[in-house]
């Protein structure tokens, strides 16, 4: 395994481990953590986890919740099962390496109440592949497509259950139909920009299993101010 960094979030209370040239989280799965809003003793449910970040946000913020991720690539797996450890919740947080198109309810104890996800943005044959294969598998759908992701979600999630989304704003109407196409009723979008002046590169969607039709626009996100720093509303994601 190639040497790692470690990086702290919450004023230390959080700390992880990354590789130093291969897949790193970005402010998406920070965002993704801040828009999940899990009920207290709801089971959560991590589609592509990393590192382990989402997890780690997830069961900082809220302390009675269980959580499932799931990584395909072994190393990245092992990285996340490090920093569940070190964090010491491995009592919260199982991590499992596999393919999620071959997950099944009995891995969770039965169907969960959120499935989150910051899946690869890319279809395959857009864009240029990125040499290392990590960031390649991170970013493009080599090991799973949209419909592999809304389709999982379908067959783990109760009920009413809930799916949050993050991903890239021009595959908005992808998503919207992939999530109604599985009984997944979208329910809520919010537009993500950097700053005021540019067009939306991200977009969060939250849908419902088995949900009615009806669908609430959010206020867009807006990452930077014009001086270049976060807003207040993302710098507030990163308090304790």
């Amino acid at each position: 395994m190639e040497s790692l960094t470690t990086d702290s979030l919450f004023n230390g209370s959080i700390r992880v481990k990354q590789h130093g040239s291969g897949y790193r989280f970005s402010l998406d799965a920070v965002l993704l953590a801040r828009h999940a809003r899990p009920s207290p003793d709801h089971t959560v449910l991590d589609l592509g986890t990393g590192c382990g970040i989402i997890p780690l946000i997830l069961a900082y913020r809220h302390p009675k919740i269980k959580i499932y991720g799931v990584e395909v690539q072994t190393e990245l797996a092992d990285i996340a099962t490090l920093n569940i450890a070190e964090n010491h919740m491995e009592n919260r947080i199982t991590i499992y390496c596999k393919d999620l198109k071959r997950l099944q309810q009995d891995m969770t104890s039965g169907p969960v109440d959120l499935v989150v996800t910051n899946p690869p943005y890319r279809k395959l044959e857009s864009g240029r592949l990125n040499p290392n294969h990590q960031r390649a598998v991170a970013k493009h759908e080599i090991k799973a497509t949209l419909f592999d992701v809304v389709e999982t979600a379908r067959r783990m999630l109760r009920t009413s259950g809930r799916f949050v989304i993050i991903h890239a704003a021009e595959r908005m109407v992808d998503i919207i139909i992939q999530m109604r196409s599985a009984g997944i009723e979208p329910k809520y979008i919010r537009m993500i920009h950097s700053s005021r002046q540019v067009n939306a590169k991200r977009i969060l969607v939250e849908g419902k299993k088995g949900g009615r039709h009806g669908i609430t626009i959010g206020p867009p996100l807006m990452i930077y101010r014009k001086n270049g720093v976060y807003s207040g509303e993302v710098q507030r994601m990163f308090m304790p």
